[in-house]
């Protein structure tokens, strides 16, 4: 276990965050945390990227709002897509959309921390920061297309494995 794992497995474990810690070939170390309870972010240290982590969750849409958003017009599909960037753009963070035909499937937001920057604070604020950028996602699109139901909600899957 190196010195960053360590460090950031403890701080993640003295806030209530650690979950566990899942085998990943492609990474170094691969954590599952809860923030807030309930939802589910990764943090993450790719193979030969030992000065670096990422926090990051993915998101997908739910069947019901997918329906929805087939459902548009083609001119109103694409203006979404680009509110949809705009959104999480303002938010600072990394992101990448799965939006085949300007369908919103998926999205993912990550944002890096380098070994100089890594303090306790920067990883609490950037895990919470990665947090309030899926609930823009989140809100925009229930916001557009409805609110889910508790059906719909347990569908979604929330974990990014890189």
């Amino acid at each position: 276990m190196s010195k960053i794992e360590n460090k950031v497995q403890k701080w993640l474990s003295d806030e209530g965050f650690f979950r566990q810690k899942v085998a990943d070939d492609n990474t170094n170390f691969h954590f599952i945390i809860n923030y807030p309870e309930g939802h589910v972010l990764d943090v993450i240290q790719p193979k030969r990227k030992d000065d670096l982590i990422i926090i990051g969750c993915a998101t997908n849409v739910s069947p019901e709002h997918l329906s929805k958003i087939r459902e548009l017009p083609d001119d109103k599909k694409e203006k979404f897509i680009w509110d949809f960037r705009f959104l999480l753009n303002g938010q600072f963070v990394d992101f990448q959309l799965e939006h085949p035909n300007n369908v919103l499937q998926s999205f993912v937001i990550t944002e890096e921390i380098y070994e100089d920057g890594l303090s306790k604070d920067r990883l609490i604020s950037t895990v919470k920061k990665i947090f309030r950028a899926k609930l823009q996602g989140i809100w925009k699109i229930q916001k557009k297309f409805g609110v889910m139901d508790e059906e719909d909600r347990n569908v979604q899957q929330d974990n990014m494995y890189v």
